[in-house]
């Protein structure tokens, strides 16, 4: 399951679902914003409020109950990383999760089963600051999941977007060339 960052469900996204395809992986993208994209990140951002992050994560959370059964790997970009987090570290059967550019905040109680977690971040990165991602490192393992974190020096936020400005070549074919190691890993 591969969620859209606040930009929207944008070709970059369907980009990466076809590459996921061509290596052998089922992929579904749910277009959380039923249809709306935006070309900044404040309209992207702005979308997000409107329909607000409970709504998104219904719709999330609806979007792969169809698919839930034989164990998922929640992925995500940036604002959809923090949404497939939220919903694999509640899924007992989550198989794997892949974060692109985005985290999110973790419940104390949280507890999963050595969950495979793979984090790719740009560094710095405005969105994800430093000690966020240790305090979120740290967040994860106590939690019980296994994490992999990967930094790109001098790369935008959304740097796997050859559609926008943070756009990075070199790490952006870094990131698929190790996330896709990393799903093959899981079966």
């Amino acid at each position: 399951m591969l969620f859209h960052s606040a930009y929207g469900l944008r070709p970059a996204v369907l980009e990466a679902a076809e590459r996921l395809r061509a290596a052998g992986h089922r992929v579904w993208t749910p277009d959380l914003y039923e249809g709306r994209t935006s070309e900044t990140v404040e309209e992207g951002m702005a979308i997000k409020d409107e329909i607000g992050r409970d709504e998104l994560l219904r719709r999330a959370i609806a979007a792969t109950a169809p698919h839930s059964d034989g164990g998922v790997v929640y992925a995500g970009f940036s604002l959809g990383g923090s949404l497939a987090q939220t919903i694999a570290l509640n899924d007992a059967k989550a198989r794997g999760l892949l974060l692109l550019h985005g985290t999110a905040d973790i419940a104390d109680e949280t507890a999963v089963d050595d969950l495979p977690t793979q984090l790719h971040v740009a560094d710095p990165d405005p969105f994800e600051p430093h000690d966020w991602l240790t305090a979120w490192y740290l967040r994860m393992g106590r939690a019980g999941a296994d994490v992999e974190v990967f930094r790109y020096p001098g790369a935008g936020h959304l740097y796997t977007d050859p559609g926008l400005p943070d756009h990075d070549a070199e790490a952006a074919e870094a990131t698929w060339r190790v996330a896709l190691g990393f799903l093959d890993e899981l079966g």
